[in-house]
């Protein structure tokens, strides 16, 4: 194999690439990033045999086909550390040589033909969802799994197809983040693809490898498997096993809630003072709800005391819930500092449903009923 590329792409794909590439293994071989070269196209690829993933280079000068075997140890930092803006790579089997302008290298490489195949189901039939949407799905859905809990199908997110409409949900038990938006189709998917989960890291490699956000993905579902495809990008990753919960029972119902309009901004840097005092043993902060303000109120016995107050639309009944502060840091971070959200309460012991007007939902359970009343007799004493 005898290749010259151009350096900054070659560097993108290859981290790209190299995020999937097993950090600790049994099999060696996989720490590495298979180069294959044909046909004026360079294309990268690497598994873990869990998740598998394609990049593809085009218009590359390909002076000899081949393939080789890239260590992600050796030839990432290659890659990173070098100011050339060509480099030409040459692997005869024996080893590997990559040149600069100003530098070269030689290393050992492994056989290319022993590293695992690149499993990629071929369907004609696929959803379509564009690539600035897909991102947001992930950015406001993953951070509401639970990769340690036994229940597997709690660390991935769930992904269900409808006609015309694509919902991702995530939940970890204590809260859970649902979104929706227009989704398209090619051919006829199969019906039985409406309902999948797809593991958390696979879900970020996803988000890493949407480039184009005006450009469609590809999302296709064959048996255990989760095909995507966005550019130059395939991505292939098994499912995760089990039943994914019920997560329309856990929607809170708008009938006889308050419905108070909230800004992100404000409420995140108030969320942020109030939590200042408080430890990983006590993560409550309360909040009050009422006489046209929101009260947010943090206690811990050893730390201090916090109080801080800003402004809000609603004169209707006092309501005080207990809410974990990084439960509510976590929704707030995913959305614009300047956009707005409706927040609709119940009581202090109902779960807290937020919405946007976007497609967006996030539900959030309060903590213990005690430390609530805690908080609202030191919200009272404090007026």
């Amino acid at each position: 194999m005898k290749i010259t590329c151009n350096r900054d792409q070659l560097l993108t794909a290859f981290q790209t690439a190299a995020t999937v590439a097993a950090a600790r293994t049994s099999k060696p071989i996989l720490q590495n990033v298979k180069m294959e070269a044909m046909d004026g196209k360079v294309s990268l690829t690497a598994t873990d045999l869990e998740v598998g993933i394609r990049v593809e280079l085009p218009d590359q000068d390909v002076e000899v086909p081949g393939s080789a075997l890239l260590s992600v140890a050796q030839f990432g930092p290659i890659l990173r550390e070098s100011s050339d803006q060509q480099l030409r790579i040459e692997s005869d089997g024996q080893g590997l040589r990559i040149r600069g302008d100003r530098s070269r290298f030689k290393l050992p490489s492994q056989n290319p033909a022993e590293f695992p195949d690149f499993p990629e189901p071929k369907d004609a039939n696929y959803y379509t969802v564009p690539g600035r949407l897909l991102r947001e799905l992930i950015r406001r859905t993953l951070f509401a799994t639970d990769t340690d809990s036994s229940r597997y199908a709690l660390g991935g997110v769930l992904l269900e197809f409808g006609d015309d409409k694509i919902t991702a949900v995530g939940t970890d038990g204590r809260r859970l983040a649902k979104m929706e938006g227009p989704l398209g189709k090619t051919g006829n998917p199969s019906v039985g693809d409406s309902m999948t989960i797809v593991p958390a890291r696979s879900m970020q490699l996803i988000e890493r490898a949407i480039h184009d956000l005006d450009q469609d993905v590809q999302l296709l579902s064959h048996g255990n498997e989760f095909v995507v495809r966005h550019g130059g990008s395939t991505i292939v990753t098994r499912l995760v096993e089990g039943r994914f919960p019920r997560w329309r029972d856990v929607l809170p119902k708008r009938t006889d809630s308050f419905a108070i309009e909230l800004t992100v901004g404000p409420l995140l840097s108030a969320v942020r003072q109030a939590a200042i005092v408080t430890s990983n043993d006590s993560r409550g902060i309360d909040l009050a709800f009422g006489n046209g303000q929101l009260v947010i109120l943090g206690t811990t016995a050893e730390v201090g005391e916090s109080r801080v107050e800003m402004p809000i639309a609603y004169e209707g009944p006092e309501v005080v819930l207990c809410l974990d502060h990084r439960y509510l840091t976590d929704f707030l971070r995913v959305l614009d500092s300047e956009k707005s959200f409706t927040v609709h309460l119940v009581d202090g012991d109902s779960a807290a449903l937020c919405e946007t007007d976007d497609g967006y939902a996030y539900v959030v359970m309060p903590l213990a009923r005690d430390r609530a009343v805690r908080g609202a007799a030191t919200a009272e004493a404090a007026h």
